[in-house]
């Protein structure tokens, strides 16, 4: 144990270990951040194409309204 008499090497060792330590949290939550932003962008995206598919909708409803008055008007 003559290391841990040597103050210098016991802290160096320390200091890499509390590195090591926080680098690995940080990366499990930095991982867990993008799996929560990657669920929300699914969400979102699933939300953009709902209210497209129903501007679409309309804007076809639309198109045939003016459709059916135009064919009625050349009658």
């Amino acid at each position: 144990m003559s290391f841990l008499r040597n103050t210098a090497a016991f802290f160096g060792i320390l200091n890499l270990s509390a590195i090591g330590g926080a680098t690995l949290y940080l990366r499990s939550h930095h991982v867990y951040n993008l799996e929560e932003h990657e669920a929300r962008m699914d969400e979102l995206e699933g939300t953009l194409r709902g209210h497209i598919g129903l501007i679409e909708e309309a804007l076809d409803r639309l198109e045939g309204r003016a459709a059916e008055a135009d064919r009625g008007n050349k009658m």
